[in-house]
This record gives structure tokens, C-alpha cells and sequence, in this order.
């Protein structure tokens, strides 16, 4: 596939029509893609670096030509079979993400890596026709597939991986820096993701994972082994470095901040964030240093250029162009088949009219702390009320409502079903519990309720509790797909069909009693009354 003879150098001068013409297609796909992800690049803090891909896609699509490997591809057959196949790739994958998108909505997680997937496909399509022998103007070699590489780095993690990741990194953080602080004689022990100290307590969120550091480094690594770096083992060193250099530092950070809370200081603020730039400034520093230190730029040996008259890459440029236009029929499907939500556009409810604020003999607790997640849920309209009356000596019946609001395309259906008990309680300490009994689903004479989830979760102390969970989406409730499965996901887009986005609701009920001894208390058929407005 690669040309023989003597090398020749990139053409210079004004491109063919052909190539403009590909050039804009390609230049019109990279808009469209920032412009999808615009909103998430500036409110995700884990895609800082996402700015500055335009500019460091065109950096190294320069380094290519003036400092890279000359390769060529010769004319044929197996050139256009190489476009015809990366295509067919791209293609099927934008078909998916319509898919996905179809329920999870044009900006979820899973769509946009499949978006950022396909675009790859269509650059390196359009890199094999610029490299053919007759163009010469953009050549194949590891700097111009690092430059499309780096678009697949500036999409959203999927959210169940991200999740996994995340609690692996939160618990591998909490148990090195525990075990760190019992060699240097602090006393600690770890309670979930927890550090309790001996005057105070210190939390490993989702942010203190490492995840952001994780991200950036490996974006750094890449792209200096493409920019800086010319030989293969030292571009694999330093892509190999990045996440080892993140995760190192991250630990070091967690680390200092424990021991400046053990020692009475506030690391709220100043000493949180500072540490935070400070790690990500070290960490692309010394990337940048070892890309320097392994290789410096060389340029790109001369040859004559030759007097033979580019040809055009004929069967290339019409398989493009076919993979083009059955893409946009497909993204005018999609379009067209979209419906509006039945509910979208009318005010958000009031929370306050779902839960009673006074039941008879019992104590209500309504707590005031739940907006501190709201930034983790994407959302403000968050309700909690803690019913409890005493039945004996030190016993009690508690019960919790938990009601969570999302407007139509707010968020969408996976990123709030990631957000379920199954995903959230064990991280704070809650484990869950076998049911080896038919799940008990609450069932009130006189109501009409829509089967939900049941699990029972049991803390370090013993103290058990039974949850019920439903997740409402546009007046209907979703059967229960695992938010981190993939296929699962793709059930729900199968399910239901091609729609915008509807009003969602979380609804979560959790006792220290099962649901036999619950099913006839009137709070709780009030409580269930008053849901079945919404869809329960």
C-alpha cells in the first residue's frame, strides 16, 4: 500500500478542487462535534483540555508534513478498499449513537463517544485520501493518526464506566493514603471512601479520585509522543508514563491534604484547589520534559519534487462521498423520526405537594443538606422527609422518601438511572444484602402502582434497610435496565423508540421495616396517592 521510489515532499501550492471539497465536509463534521459538545466541555471539569483540540489538531497536522515520516500510499485497490472499510466503520458507528440517542438523547455519554468515534473514522478516511501518491498532501504516519486520535479523547466517559472507574480509584486512594498514614504512626481508620482521623474525617469524592488528572494526563502524553517524540519506544514510554504520573501524584495530594487536616488545617478552599492545579501543572510539566528528554524534532529529509501532475484519488473520493451522503440521509432520519416529549415545556412541579409535611403520630424530618448534590445530579429540585414513630424501647419505624426532578432534556435516562441505590449507597458504607425471597414490591388496596426495584442494603452497625425505587420517565415508569450495561442500554433505545426528551423522576422509599408492615399505614397511602400523579 505504501509508494515506492524516491520520496517526495508534500505538495505546496493551492489544493485540488477535490480536496477543498473534502476538506470542508470534514471541517463542517469537526464543527458540528464542538458544537454538540460545547456545553459539556465547559461544565465537565474532567474535559478542560477539549478547548484546545482544535488548535493541536492543526499543530500536529503541520508537524506531519514538516517533521514526520514522508509516507505515501500508492493508487488501488487496496487504498480504496482501506477508505471503503473505514467508512463502513464510521458509518455504523453514527448509526448507533442515533440509536442511543433515540432514548438517552443526543448529548449522553455513550453518544457522544460513539460520535467521537465516527468522526475519527471519517478524519482518518479523509488522512488515506490525502496521503495517496498523486495528492501528497497530508502523509500517513504517527503524527497525523495522533492528531485524529486526540478527538477521541474529548468525549464524555461513558457513565457506567466512569462510575467503576471512579469508585475503584476513590477506594485504591483511600486505602494506599490509610496505609500510609498507619506507617507514619497517624492514627485512622477508613469507613467506605471515608478517612476518619482523630479530630476530624476526611472524604475522597468523586473529583479527589484521580480521574480528572487521569484524563488529562494520558490527552498530555498522547499528544506529546505525537508532537516531541520520534522513535517508537519512547512514544510508548511516555503514553505509558501518563496515567502511572497522574495516579502517583494524585496520591501525593490526597496525601498532603489528610495530613494538613490531621494537623487542624481547613483544606476546604484554598489548599483544595491549589493542590489540585498544582498536581496537573507538575504532571504536564514533567510529560513535556521526558518527551523533550527522549527525542527532539528532526525535519523531515528533501527530495525533489516531482513534475508529474497530481491524480486525483478517483475511486476514493467517490466512496467518500457515497459514505457521505447515505450519512446524512440516516442523520435526516433520525431528525425526522424525533417526537417531542407529551409534558415538555410546562413549569417544574412542587416537590412539597408529593410528601405530607405532618402525619399523624409521627415525627417528619425534612434535612436541608440535599443541595450539595446537586451539581453530582444535575439538578435542583431535590425533596427528602424522614417519617419515624416510636413503637418500644429503643425501637422504631422510619420511613424515607426520597424524590428527585428533572425538566425534559435536562439530563438524560441513563445518567439519572446511574444514580440509583445500587450505584450510590455502596460508596457510602451501605452493602448489599442477598434476597433469596421474591422481591417485595409495594402494593396498596385501592392504588394502581407500577412495579419497582427492591433491595436491602445493611451499614458496618447491622442497621438494615428495605428500598423501593422507581425511575419515571415522561409519565411512564422505565423498567429497571443496569444504567452501566451497554446492551442494557440499547434495549432501552430498542424499547422506547425515537423521541426527544421527556420529565423525569427518581422516586426512592426506604424503612427499617418490610412492606407488609407498611402497605396499611395511611402516610403511606397518601404518599403513594400523591406519586401516582406523576406516573408512579
Amino acid at each position: 500500500m505504501i509508494a515506492e521510489g524516491p520520496i517526495q515532499p508534500p505538495s505546496v501550492g493551492r489544493p485540488p478542487t477535490g480536496a477543498l471539497a473534502v476538506s470542508a465536509l470534514l471541517l463542517g463534521l469537526v464543527t458540528a462535534f464542538c458544537w454538540l459538545l460545547w456545553p459539556e466541555w465547559r461544565q465537565n471539569p474532567d474535559l478542560s483540555h477539549a478547548f484546545f483540540v482544535p488548535l493541536l489538531f492543526l499543530l500536529l497536522i503541520r508537524e506531519s508534513r514538516c517533521h514526520g515520516t514522508l509516507r505515501w500510499l500508492r493508487p488501488g485497490g487496496n487504498a480504496t478498499l482501506a477508505v471503503a472499510v473505514t467508512l463502513f466503520f464510521g458509518f455504523g458507528l453514527f448509526a448507533l449513537a442515533g440509536l442511543f440517542a433515540a432514548t438517552l438523547a443526543w448529548t449522553h455519554a455513550v453518544v457522544c463517544a460513539l460520535l467521537a468515534a465516527a468522526l475519527g473514522c471519517f478524519l482518518l478516511a479523509g488522512l488515506l485520501i490525502f496521503a495517496d501518491a498523486g495528492w501528497r498532501l497530508v502523509p500517513f504516519n504517527w503524527i497525523s493518526l495522533t492528531a485524529i486520535s486526540l478527538w477521541l479523547l474529548v468525549s464524555p466517559i461513558p457513565d457506567g464506566t466512569y462510575a467503576r472507574l471512579t469508585l475503584g480509584l476513590q477506594h485504591w486512594v483511600t486505602g494506599s493514603v490509610l496505609d500510609t498514614l498507619q506507617l507514619l504512626g497517624v492514627p485512622a481508620r477508613q469507613h467506605g471512601n471515608v478517612i476518619e482521623l482523630a479530630t476530624t474525617s476526611v472524604g475522597v469524592e468523586e473529583a479527589c479520585s484521580g480521574i480528572r488528572s487521569l484524563i488529562s494526563c494520558v490527552f498530555a502524553g498522547v499528544f506529546f509522543a505525537g508532537w516531541l517524540v520520534r522513535r517508537p519506544v519512547g512514544r510508548l514510554v511516555l503514553i505509558v508514563l501518563a496515567p502511572l504520573l497522574a495516579l502517583g501524584m494524585n496520591f501525593l495530594r490526597s496525601l498532603t491534604l489528610t495530613l494538613l487536616a490531621n494537623a487542624g488545617t481547613d483544606i476546604n478552599g484554598f489548599w483544595h484547589d491549589a493542590t489540585g492545579f498544582a498536581i496537573l501543572g507538575v504532571t504536564a510539566a514533567v510529560l513535556a520534559g521526558l518527551a523533550i528528554l527522549f527525542e527532539t524534532k528532526e525535519a523531515a529529509p528533501a527530495a525533489p519534487a516531482s513534475r508529474t501532475p497530481p491524480a486525483p484519488p478517483r475511486w476514493s473520493l467517490r466512496v467518500f462521498w457515497g459514505a457521505v451522503a447515505g450519512t446524512s440521509a440516516l442523520g435526516l432520519f433520525f431528525f425526522a423520526s424525533a417526537r417531542p416529549a407529551v409534558r415538555q415545556g410546562q413549569p417544574p412541579p412542587s416537590l412539597d405537594t408529593l410528601l405530607p409535611v405532618t402525619a399523624a403520630n409521627w415525627e417528619v424530618i425534612t434535612p436541608k443538606d440535599l443541595y450539595r448534590f446537586a451539581d453530582i445530579l444535575q439538578t435542583t429540585h431535590l425533596l427528602e422527609r424522614t417519617y419515624l414513630r416510636p413503637t418500644g424501647l429503643r425501637q422504631f419505624t422510619q420511613i424515607t422518601v426520597y424524590i428527585a426532578y428533572w425538566a425534559p432534556g435536562q439530563t438524560s435516562v441513563s445518567r439519572v438511572a446511574s444514580h440509583s441505590p445500587d450505584a450510590c449507597w455502596p460508596g457510602s458504607g451501605w452493602n448489599a444484602q442477598p434476597v433469596t425471597d421474591k422481591p417485595e414490591l409495594p402494593a396498596v388496596p385501592g392504588l394502581s402502582i407500577a412495579p419497582g426495584e427492591h433491595r436491602v442494603f445493611k451499614n458496618s452497625a447491622g442497621f438494615a434497610q428495605n428500598v423501593w425505587f422507581w425511575h419515571i420517565y415522561d409519565g411512564h415508569v422505565i423498567d429497571y435496565r443496569d444504567p452501566y450495561s451497554l446492551p442494557a442500554l440499547f434495549q432501552i433505545a430498542l424499547q422506547y423508540g425515537f423521541r426527544r426528551e421527556g420529565e423525569q423522576y427518581f422516586v426512592r422509599l426506604s424503612s427499617n421495616k418490610p412492606w407488609a408492615e407498611l402497605k396499611d399505614e395511611p402516610v403511606v397511602r397518601e404518599i403513594l396517592g400523591n406519586l401516582n400523579r406523576v406516573g408512579l
